[in-house]
């Protein structure tokens, strides 16, 4: 309800106000109205500043960040060369595999195993002990 200023006045008068009312203390009514909407309007553009400040720091250095995304690809190459080394010893392996095939296996491979493994000589051979 809108009152004009004379009867804000008049009714100011009636409870024994008597220029107890005026425009300033009208004006600070307004303003303190409007500092609240002014303080929640702050209020809420400083969490949305913290909010998007935040969602920053986790792109920079979240655990899918830029940070980590540069330790990853480091991790990464270092598996790759990893891998290409077990890679190279699988080779080995299934070779030697291969070659010791019971139906085809390699008669210099089987005589170094049992050298080597059940200390098996030829009568023809000299072992050599070195301390």
């Amino acid at each position: 309800m809108v009152r004009s200023w004379a009867k804000v006045v008049q009714t100011a008068m009636e409870f024994g106000l008597q220029g107890g009312i005026t425009c300033d203390s009208i004006n600070s009514m307004r303003t303190m109205r409007q500092d609240h909407g002014i303080v929640k309007e702050r209020l809420v553009q400083g969490l949305a500043l913290a909010m998007l400040l935040l969602m920053g720091l986790y792109a920079v250095a979240g655990p899918s960040g830029l940070i980590a995304w540069g330790e990853n690809q480091h991790l990464l190459e270092q598996q790759r060369a990893k891998l290409a080394s077990m890679k190279l010893e699988r080779d080995h392996w299934k070779n030697r595999v291969k070659l010791l095939d019971p139906k085809n296996a390699d008669p210099d491979l089987a005589g170094e195993l049992l050298r080597s493994n059940l200390n098996v000589a030829r009568s023809d051979e000299m072992v050599m002990l070195l301390h």
